[in-house]
């Protein structure tokens, strides 16, 4: 409307508006961006921005891209472009917009908050881990087994008897068979009978009798002889058999190995009923049975024997005589050198357990081939009368004591035997051991345990060990 023609409040209102400020485009409450410090990132990503949309636009596309930037001369060009060159980052890539589409501001919350650009998982290794495990469990298991089969083999016994498994140890009721002759020697206890009724097949266990007694009746008493029994009996029904005296033999004697004249002739007392008297005289003339020696020690072989009823002392001691010469003429031995055998096995008898007799045959081959005193305590004490002392140890007074039997005192074997030797003992007598031993000596009552050794230093510790033992038990015999 031309100026002539507008009333005095128009012209008023035009002043007003023509005074307005210019309009702000910001926020409320935000600051006016400054322009970014030269060589910064920020212009160095503005600049770029720029250069993708063409750095030689319009003004007003500068100015978005640097508000400060008001001047087109090239030399200002030439800035911007060696500002780009040197601090532009790499091109983003071709999924992301263009600079020029995006507002400033909206451009950096769009680079804040884009999806994030996830590579392709990596194919995950097949783990070994199964592997790992499968290999611990089968050693657990392993050693649980290994130790299963340790505690069965030492305790196996004892847990099968605990929980009712395995064989049972005692025949059953109704099975006995057949005829068993069981002989009880004088003093015989329970666990000696026990041996002596498994031996003879009575009994299934050697020590189910001994348990029996133990349970039932502690005190019970047994008495010498033989008695007749039957093979595979309970250890109830052995019981109640030795305690009925008609199950006892008469005429009948049990000749013990290791024994002597002196104490095999009470056992014949016994088992047959001749008189003590007799037998003695029996005894007093070995001639009369062909022996060549001043006595009959020796010759009465250790085993059991039934007699007549009217059979005299001379019959039974001809019969023990002949059951000797048997046994020498079945293991070679001539009658010329069947007494120097006797004698050597007489001493193996008692000075060692079944399992060395070779070797304690050895020990006396080897002295006497190096002209060395035998020095054998079972000889003194024999020599002495104290045999059946009840003592393993020699007395001072035996030991020194001059007789021919005195190992300690003379050179080579003694007169004779000094008692009745086994089947085993002939056997070693003639067949030693291959060995360099020269001493010997129970460190054991209880096992037999004896240690055999080629020097005197040795068997110095051996005694050692012996009278320690005897020390730990004071009540064994030692």
């Amino acid at each position: 409307m031309p100026e002539h023609d507008m009333s005095p409040e128009d012209a008023r209102r035009g002043d007003l508006f023509d005074n307005l400020p210019a309009a702000n485009t910001s926020l409320p409450g935000e600051t006016p961006r400054e322009a970014p410090a030269a060589g910064s990132r920020r212009a160095a990503r503005e600049a770029r921005r720029a250069a993708e949309s063409g750095a030689g636009g319009n003004a007003d596309d500068a100015t978005r891209v640097n508000p400060v930037v008001t001047d087109t001369t090239s030399a200002t060009t030439d800035a911007t472009a060696d500002a780009t060159e040197q601090h532009a980052a790499p091109s983003a890539p071709a999924s992301t917009p263009a600079a020029d589409d995006v507002p400033p501001h909206e451009s950096d919350l769009h680079a804040l908050f884009a999806p994030e650009k996830h590579e392709p998982a990596p194919k995950p290794r097949r783990r070994r881990g199964w592997l790992v495990a499968l290999i611990i469990v089968a050693v657990i298991f392993g050693g649980v087994a290994a130790g299963g089969a340790w505690v069965w083999s030492i305790y196996g016994d004892r847990i099968s008897d605990a929980m009712g498994w395995g064989e049972p140890k005692d025949y059953e009721e109704g099975i006995a068979e057949g005829e068993a002759l069981v002989t009880i020697k004088e003093g015989d206890t329970g666990g000696p009978v026990s041996t002596a009724l498994y031996e003879a097949g009575v009994t299934k266990t050697q020590g189910v009798f001994y348990d029996y007694l133990i349970a039932e009746n502690p005190s019970a008493v047994f008495y010498p002889g033989v008695y007749q029994l039957q093979k595979k009996m309970t250890a109830a029904a052995a019981f109640a058999a030795l305690s009925d005296p008609a199950n006892k033999l008469e005429n009948t004697v049990g000749i013990p190995e290791g024994g002597t004249v002196a104490s095999s002739l009470p056992r014949i007392v016994e088992g047959v009923g001749i008189p003590l008297e007799d037998l003695e005289a029996a005894v007093e003339d070995p001639a009369v049975y062909g022996v060549d020696a001043d006595s009959l020690e020796g010759w009465l072989f250790p085993a059991v024997y039934t007699f007549d009823p009217d059979a005299t002392a001379e019959d039974v001691i001809g019969r023990m005589v002949a059951r000797t010469r048997e046994s020498l003429s079945a293991a070679g031995v001539t009658d010329a050198d069947a007494q120097r055998i006797l004698t050597i096995a007489s001493i193996i008898q008692r000075e060692g357990r079944t399992a060395d007799f070779d070797k304690v045959s050895r020990v006396i081959q080897n002295r006497l081939d190096q002209g060395m005193k035998l020095q054998m305590d079972s000889t003194s004490q024999y020599g002495y009368g104290e045999l059946h002392a009840g003592s393993v140890s020699t007395s001072k007074e035996a030991q020194n004591d001059d007789n021919p039997w005195n190992t300690y005192v003379i050179e080579g074997l003694p007169v004779g035997p000094i008692a009745n030797p086994s089947d085993a003992a002939i056997e070693a007598a003639i067949h030693p051991a291959d060995g360099p031993w020269l001493y010997f000596v129970t460190i054991n009552l209880n096992t037999g345990e004896t240690q055999f050794s080629e020097t005197y230093e040795g068997h110095q510790q051996g005694i050692d060990k012996w009278h320690s033992w005897c020390r730990e038990n004071p009540d064994a015999g030692c």
